[in-house]
Parts: C-alpha cells; structure tokens; sequence
C-alpha cells in the first residue's frame, strides 16, 4: 500500500463530502475512517474497499426496483445510513450519497483488518437500529479525514461483487474500489 500520512487535523467529513456522484464518493473513501463512539471514546478503522449504487436506472441498486419502504432510506438526504439485512443474516453497512430524491449509496465492503461488509457489520455491531440516522456523533459513527491519502495507483477499480442479476452491462461497472496492499 502506498499511502502517504499528512499532518491535517482529523476533521469530520461533512454532508456536503457526500453530496456528490456515488463513483466519486466511493473513490475518495478509501483511506478515510469510519469512527465508532464505543465506552466513550471514538474508535476509528480506515475504509480500504468500497462500492457505489446508483440511482433507478443501475439494476445492481435496490432502487431499481423504485421506492418501496426498504428503499426509502436510499432516497434522502445524503450522510444517512442505509442498513439491510442480506441473505437473512448479515447487515450491510451503506452511506447515502447524491442528493435527496436520486437514490444511490456506498458500500463500505472492508475496512483495515476487517475484510467483507458482513464481517465490517458484526465487528462495529452495527444492526439495521442504525438505518436512517445520519453519520455523527449523535448516531454513533462517523466518518472522519485524518490525513490519510491514498496514492491512485493504489486503487483497484473492479466490478461489483454478487449483482450478476442485474446483467451484463450493470454488474460489469467498475464500482468497486479496493487499496492494493501488495
């Protein structure tokens, strides 16, 4: 991994960090941190792979399928949780991006010592009581900058994992960001 440390302030990533394109958001996660207020005190763990949902028209998105009541989430502010339960046993762990009313969302898939979205959700315990609380203190987790940059050839561009379903022009996006540690 090539990452260079900085010597920014840790500084809390605002809405507006969120406010943008899915892709976008997904990309510049990577090497940023998802902090847990647990006993007290804030633990945080740096995001090293991602992946975007976007909108209606990508058929990988729950949205695909329009607005339903799991869905509604996806279609508010941005900076807000979306949890949901997958195969009846792991939640997923996906941050709303874009701006409300256009559905779409992040992944975050792994974190530093922490590889797979189910194993990230069962190590921050984090349940669907998160769905639809926005990303601060009051909630619990948070995402911050602490000076983390990650070189761009340090980023892994590859297709989304498990959405074959949505055929071969949707599930061959190259949506999914991962920090090559080799």
């Amino acid at each position: 991994m090539n990452k260079e440390e900085g010597r920014k302030k840790v500084k809390k990533l605002a809405v507006s960090f969120f406010g943008k394109s899915p892709v976008i958001v997904a990309e510049k996660l990577l090497g940023k941190f998802l902090v847990r207020k647990h006993a007290g005190k804030g633990i945080a763990y740096m995001i090293t792979e991602t992946e975007a949902y976007s909108g209606e028209e990508d058929l990988a998105c729950h949205a695909s399928k329009g607005r339903t009541i799991r869905t509604e989430t996806l279609y508010g502010e941005p900076a807000h949780f979306y949890i949901y339960l997958c195969y009846g046993m792991h939640y997923m762990l996906n941050i709303v991006t874009s701006s409300k009313g256009h559905p779409s969302a992040v992944l975050i898939r792994a974190l530093e010592g922490i590889v797979g979205p189910g194993r990230v959700t069962k190590s921050l315990e984090i349940s669907k009581n998160l769905n639809g609380k926005e990303a601060s203190a009051k909630s619990g987790y948070w995402f911050e900058d602490r000076g983390v940059k990650i070189d761009k050839k340090s980023i892994l561009k590859t297709s989304r994992i498990g959405v074959e379903y949505a055929g071969p022009v949707w599930s061959k996006k190259p949506w999914r960001f991962i920090v090559d540690t080799t």
